[in-house]
């Protein structure tokens, strides 16, 4: 049995959450490797990645290149002596890199692989309308989450659950992956499934503007979909048209009402606590949403200081 001296490589939130997993299981970590820091916001401040920031905390060894290439990082990730490679919400490594370890490179991917490769799982599994998803860990090879799997964790997705929640227990399940992936590793008992192509496998494509603007003409459930599998974050979002004004908002969280009606297709019906925006099969009604320049607000808050005429529309 051979001690694992571990590079862990993660950026965001989801992935500190496994590295404090890694070290609570008394794994030896010989260096962190994140994002190099950016400016973000208004005031263009510089932005340390949540794992920057956890690493630093907790006195890790931390390394933050621009180019995963560069001669100098290079020798840096080798004088390290790792001999396994931890990657959690990252980015595409160059084969000199997850061909470093003797061990080799694993990355943990919030789906159950072959679906949903790609940047945005845990939104795609919602917005898509599944019951079901989990997390897998693969050994990396010169593609995107093709490699082969060693094993995943499956997890119920209820009809409510938003991509917050979601996220927050596939930390958990993602954890409890990555510590039996490094037992089975440090053990040598470790397995492994090669990833079957077909026709079926969905795609956790990146968010943009455009895929994420609510489109009014889908069914209830697909809008209530896509509204909760973007919230907290990215957000879902419409034009809402009164009269001569227009308004960009978010819509963080909603409620599905069938109903007939005659309505035409996304027009915006208000009562004095409700906003409900007619649908093909009845009525998406706004619980939680943002105007441009204000804070994330209840209809009900909204309502206080705005009044929509019988004309307004959301497109």
């Amino acid at each position: 049995m051979e001690k694992l001296r571990i590079v862990f490589m993660g950026t965001p939130e989801f992935a500190v959450g496994i590295l404090e997993a890694i070290l609570k299981n008394n794994y030896e970590v010989v260096g962190v490797i994140t994002a190099a820091d950016k400016p973000a916001g208004r005031g263009q401040k510089i932005k340390y990645s949540a794992v920057k920031e956890y690493a630093l905390e907790h006195h890790l060894n931390l390394l933050q290149p621009t180019n995963l290439k560069d001669e100098t990082f290079l020798a840096e990730l080798k004088s390290l002596n790792a001999n396994l490679q931890v990657v959690v919400a990252f980015r595409m490594l160059p084969e000199v890199v997850w061909n470093m370890p003797k061990l080799g490179t694993f990355n943990l991917h919030a789906s159950l692989l072959p679906n949903y490769r790609g940047a945005a799982p845990i939104n795609w599994a919602i917005i898509n309308g599944e019951t079901k998803t989990g997390v897998t860990t693969f050994f990396i090879d010169d593609k995107i989450d093709t490699g082969a799997m060693i094993l995943n964790k499956e997890i119920n997705i209820s009809n409510d659950e938003n991509a917050g929640a979601l996220h927050d227990k596939l930390i958990q399940l993602g954890s409890e992956a990555v510590v039996k992936t490094l037992a089975l590793i440090e053990t040598e008992q470790v397995s492994t499934t090669i990833q079957q192509e077909n026709l079926q496998i969905k795609t956790a494509y990146k968010l943009n503007k455009e895929n994420c603007k609510i489109d009014w003409t889908k069914s209830a459930s697909e809008i209530h979909n896509l509204i909760r599998g973007l919230s907290p974050y990215p957000t879902a979002w419409s034009v809402f048209k009164d009269n001569d004004e227009e308004w960009n908002v978010k819509i963080y969280d909603a409620k599905i009402i069938v109903e007939n009606h005659t309505y035409n297709i996304g027009r915006i019906i208000t009562t004095k606590k409700d906003i409900k925006i007619a649908v093909k099969d009845g009525f998406i009604q706004v619980v939680t949403i943002q105007f441009p320049g204000k804070k994330k607000m209840s209809s009900n808050e909204l309502l206080n200081g705005i009044n929509f005429s019988e004309r307004a529309q959301a497109e």
